[in-house]
C-alpha cells in the first residue's frame, strides 16, 4: 500500500535516531511512548486471534531505535502494524501538539456544511457523530463490518453517485483499506480521517482526496497509559487529550 510506504519515508531517519521508552499494547488501544517526549496512539487491530499468541518472535522493544517498530508498518500482522502507526503517531507528537483544537467537532461539521439533507458516508460506527447527524437531519450510510452495517458494494456505489461527504476512521490504515475506500468516490466528495489512530500528517496523504485530519493529540501520559493498560476505549482517552484538526 502506497500509504504505508509515504508514512515510513517520512519518518525512518527520525525514528532511526530516536528510541522506544514504553510500549503498551492494550486490549482497545496500543501507545508507544518515545525518547524524544513523544506518545502515539493506534486502535490495537486484532485479525483471526485463535490462540494466546499475538506476535511470531519475543522482542523487547522498549530501549530500542523506534525505527525497529516502524518497520512493522507493512507487516501482515495486524498487531505489528498497531504498535507501528502509534509509533509514528508518537514520533509526530510534537507536530500534532501544534494543531488547533476541535473540541466539539463543530470546526469539521461547518466546514463540511453538515446539516439537514447532506449525504454522509460513514467508515466505522462512530455514535456520537452519529447522534449529531441524526440530529442536524442529515442522511447516513454506514459501512461496519464488525457491527453487521451495510454491504460493501452497495456502500462503494453511493460513494461514486450518492455521497456528500465521507468520514473514515484510521483503523482503515491499520486493515490497508484507505487506499481502496477512496478508490471509490465521485470528485466532490469531502473526506475526512478521524479517530486516535489518525496520523496527522498532510504529507502522507497528498496522493489521495482527503480534505482534514481529526485525531486524538494525548497530554496526560500517565492517564493515557493507565486507561490503555486497563483496556479503555476512545470516551476515556479523550479526557486526557486534545482533539485536534488538520485541513488539506
Amino acid at each position: 500500500m502506497k500509504l504505508n510506504h509515504k508514512i515510513y519515508d517520512l519518518f525512518v531517519t527520525k525514528a532511526q535516531t530516536v528510541y522506544v521508552e514504553i510500549l503498551s499494547l492494550g486490549l482497545g488501544y496500543t501507545a508507544v511512548t518515545t525518547s524524544d517526549g513523544g506518545i502515539g496512539l493506534s486502535y490495537t487491530l486484532y485479525e483471526n486471534k485463535t490462540s494466546c499468541i499475538v506476535l511470531n518472535k519475543h522482542i523487547n522493544y522498549e530501549g530500542r531505535p523506534a525505527v525497529e517498530l516502524l518497520d512493522k508498518i507493512t507487516s501482515a500482522n495486524s498487531i505489528e502494524r498497531s504498535m507501528a502507526l502509534a509509533t509514528v503517531n508518537a514520533l509526530n507528537y510534537d507536530f500534532a501538539l501544534t494543531l488547533p483544537e476541535d473540541k466539539d467537532n463543530s470546526v469539521m461539521l461547518d466546514a463540511f456544511e453538515i446539516g439537514e439533507g447532506t449525504k454522509v458516508a460513514m467508515v466505522g460506527f462512530i455514535g456520537p457523530l452519529a447522534h449529531i447527524f441524526e440530529q442536524r437531519k442529515a442522511v447516513l450510510e454506514i459501512l461496519d463490518y464488525s457491527r453487521g452495517l451495510g454491504q460493501k458494494d452497495d456502500f462503494y456505489a453511493k460513494l461514486g453517485n450518492w455521497a456528500d461527504v465521507l468520514l473514515i476512521t484510521s483503523t482503515s490504515v491499520l486493515n490497508n483499506t484507505t487506499e481502496e475506500i477512496l478508490e471509490n468516490v465521485h470528485q466532490d466528495v469531502k473526506t475526512v480521517m478521524l479517530g486516535p489512530s489518525t496520523p496527522m500528517i498532510a504529507e502522507a496523504f497528498d496522493h489521495l482526496p482527503v480534505h482534514m485530519l481529526a485525531g486524538t493529540v494525548p497530554l496526560d501520559k500517565e492517564n493515557i497509559l493507565g486507561a490503555i493498560r486497563h483496556g479503555m476505549g476512545t470516551p476515556v482517552l479523550q479526557k486526557f487529550s486534545r482533539k485536534s484538526f488538520l485541513a488539506l
